[in-house]
């Protein structure tokens, strides 16, 4: 087939018409149109979505705001002594895992989040998440939001009172803030950063004992890895910690003995013990 009969044989296209100096597109069929304007709408409708999810605040945004509008005073360890002198009330929402470490005398204890008790395979799956994420180091555990927070509060606190909320990292005490605020409390304050950025002493607990003892757990605990211990000379360089660090030792090599003992004795390659 020659060129010519190739150009005679192709369709028609319509020119775009012109307005002046502008194109107009040609008309659209009516199939087209339509395909064209739902692709437009949900084009518009995706991009709303995205503008309106821009525009709303993160949970720890709506936390941090708090603070920057005023609605809840910052505080710190050495200011806790002269807030209760002046009538204030602490709510410790820690966890009772910490909080039966280190007890605040004189305070309302109303955890903001339990440990997980439920019995189920998720559950199971969470903890075992939380234990491999750093638990076995650091210790605590999964935790989940406690269902009777406001109103345990509310029966413990009257919303007149000026209440300080803490906790031992300082971002529970925030969200605590939150709902404290917005069930009519007015005048609250916060530990900015937790208990554990706290002094020996600046938070009277029962027994003197240093609030940032709450804060530890797990293995760095138990050799005596963690700040608090080392300041106390409690960790690794006291006679204490060699000790612990001696006696996890020697345990462990009690457990691969007594593992390579049993694979052993299953293979048959050593007679079982004599009683």
């Amino acid at each position: 087939m020659s060129l010519a009969m190739l150009k005679s044989s192709a369709p028609a296209v319509a020119a775009p018409r012109r307005s002046g100096a502008v194109a107009v597109a040609p008309v659209c069929s009516a199939r087209g149109c339509r395909r064209a304007f739902r692709s437009s709408g949900a084009a518009r409708r995706a991009t709303a979505v995205r503008v309106q999810a821009s525009a709303q605040p993160s949970v720890e945004q709506r936390w941090d705001a708090q603070v920057t509008e005023g609605k809840v005073r910052n505080v710190t360890g050495s200011d806790i002594l002269s807030y209760l002198a002046d009538g204030w009330t602490i709510l410790d929402v820690r966890p009772p895992s910490e909080a039966n470490k280190a007890r605040i005398v004189g305070a309302v204890e109303v955890p903001l989040f339990v440990e997980d008790e439920e019995v189920s395979l998720g559950s199971f799956i969470k903890r075992a998440s939380a234990f491999g994420m750093g638990g076995w180091w650091l210790g605590g555990s999964h935790m989940v939001p406690n269902p009777n927070f406001m109103g345990e509060v509310q029966a413990k606190i009257p919303k007149s009172a000026k209440v300080i909320v803490g906790c031992q990292k300082g971002l529970r005490s925030l969200a605590g803030c939150e709902q404290l605020s917005l069930a009519g409390y007015d005048t609250l304050a916060w530990v900015n950063g937790g208990f554990d950025s706290c002094k020996a002493g600046e938070v009277p607990t029962v027994g003197d004992v240093d609030i940032r003892y709450a804060g530890i757990g797990g293995l760095s605990e138990a050799i005596g890895w963690t700040e608090v211990q080392q300041e106390q000379n409690k960790g690794l360089g006291s006679v204490d910690g060699a000790l612990k660090v001696v006696g996890l030792i020697l345990a462990a090599d009690l457990l691969l003995f007594a593992s390579e003992y049993v694979q052993a004795f299953l293979a048959g390659k050593v007679p079982p013990p004599s009683l």
